[in-house]
C-alpha cells in the first residue's frame, strides 16, 4: 500500500492512499512551526479493520523522524493510538 504525499495549502499537509482516483485513506496535519498537529485520520469503509489507519500513522510518524518534527495528536485516533502505545514517544510534542 503505497501512500502519497501531498501539500494540501497553508500549511497543511497529508499522507493520502488513491485508488482509481477515489480518497480511501488519509491523514492530515498543520505544520505550526516544528509541529505536525495531527488533525484528521479517515479510512473509507472498504478498508477498515485491515490497519490503513495505523499504516497512515506510522508513515507519518517517519516522516516527522526524518524532518525532525513533533507530532501533537488532535485528532482521536492518533490520541488513542498515542495514548495506547509507546512506540511514538520519541515524536510525541
Amino acid at each position: 500500500m503505497d501512500f502519497q504525499y501531498k501539500e494540501l495549502g497553508n500549511d497543511e499537509f497529508a499522507y493520502q492512499y488513491i485508488q482509481d482516483g477515489e480518497t480511501l485513506g488519509e491523514i492530515t496535519w498543520t505544520l505550526l512551526g516544528d509541529v505536525m498537529v495531527m488533525d484528521h485520520t479517515y479510512v473509507s469503509d472498504a478498508l477498515r479493520g485491515q490497519g490503513v489507519a495505523k499504516k497512515l500513522l506510522d508513515t507519518a510518524a517517519v516522516y516527522a523522524r526524518q524532518n525532525e518534527l513533533k507530532i501533537e495528536p488532535v485528532c482521536s485516533y492518533v490520541v488513542a493510538a498515542f495514548n495506547k502505545s509507546s512506540e511514538y514517544d520519541d515524536v510525541k510534542a
